[in-house]
């Protein structure tokens, strides 16, 4: 206990140390129209596949629960070394292109200034306004990291109790409420059925549905994820307000409508369930927490100062001089 209460300790003073160095309107004197660049590349792609916000809501998060917010999760594999983007938890995430995009951009216009991290962050913030979700400033001066390990990739899966999952965020100095607001951000996500299938037949080897889902939603999940062999599909984790960034996915589970275990988990365990149903009251309240949530997660374990580098190509570290 001890131990944990340290590291967390620690963490916390990183945090601290980090958001002292991190600013709004970082690029405002090297950079000007930096976040105007991003804010249209987003634009664009938004425009065409509403779905890409919940792509970059789960790759920030995948970013900064590893080695912190340092866009190692953006490095390709070499034939020799596997990075995170190859690691298991990261194999469907997506939305890459998007960041080669906004990169090439920046480039053009202040070429070795704009940080991948800083672009992960930037393009998230916007990508949730766009979704119907509260707007934000993000404090900027990210640098990007210089190591990308599979083997770092450590994540909370969707089947873990709220105490389990709880560990992975109390060890990035997050709180329970931060833990529950950030989750919802499944608000605008998807689930492959193999994620959460085992709920809908033979919950725990009994043979049987999952008590705590709704009956009904059991059933339909059932036909859509039996109705294909060879694929695993995908369903919506919100099935009401797909696209929007809102307050729905707590309204959902107060009514035994979570998709994954752990989402429906946090309306019933008595240490989160208070929580959902605030939010899932007030739309205001959430959408509060749900800023001061992102922002905090954006400054983790972060890389400023002199540390790492401003990446050129957000794929690969910058050749060594």
């Amino acid at each position: 206990m001890e131990k944990n209460i340290l590291v967390v300790l620690v963490i916390c003073c990183i945090l601290g140390l980090a958001s002292a160095q991190l600013k709004v309107g970082f690029y405002n004197s090297t950079c000007p129209r930096a976040e105007l660049i991003i804010r249209g590349i987003v634009q664009q792609r938004f425009a065409r596949d509403r779905s890409i916000t919940a792509a970059l809501l789960r790759m920030h998060f995948h970013d900064c629960f590893v080695r912190g917010c340092d866009a190692s999760i953006l490095i390709d594999s070499t034939p020799s070394k596997s990075s995170e983007k190859d690691a298991g938890p990261n194999l469907t995430v997506r939305g890459y292109d998007l960041i080669d995009a906004a990169k090439k951009a920046l480039e053009a216009a202040c070429p070795s200034t704009v940080s991948c991290a800083d672009i992960i962050t930037i393009a998230t913030r916007d990508a949730v306004a766009l979704s119907g979700g509260p707007p934000y400033a993000v404090p900027t001066g990210r640098r990007d990291g210089l190591i990308s390990n599979s083997d770092d990739v450590n994540l909370p899966g969707p089947s873990l109790s709220v105490s389990q999952a709880f560990q992975f965020f109390r060890a990035k100095g997050m709180t329970l409420n931060e833990m529950v607001t950030l989750l919802g951000a499944h608000t605008v996500g998807v689930s492959h059925c193999s994620f959460f299938e085992d709920r809908l037949s033979n919950f725990q080897g009994s043979g049987k549905p999952d008590p705590t889902m709704d009956r009904a939603l059991a059933a339909r999940l059932l036909k859509i994820c039996g109705a294909a062999s060879n694929t695993d599909p995908t369903v919506f984790l919100d099935q009401g307000t797909s696209f929007v960034v809102d307050n729905q996915f707590y309204n959902q589970t107060v009514f035994r409508r979570g998709i994954l275990q752990i989402d429906q988990e946090l309306a019933l365990d008595r240490s989160t369930a208070p929580l959902v149903k605030s939010f899932a009251a007030n739309k205001v309240a959430f959408q509060q927490s749900f800023v001061n949530a992102m922002i905090k997660m954006s400054k983790i374990q972060v890389l400023v100062g002199k540390a790492g580098e401003i990446r050129k190509n957000c794929r690969v570290v910058n050749p060594r001089k």
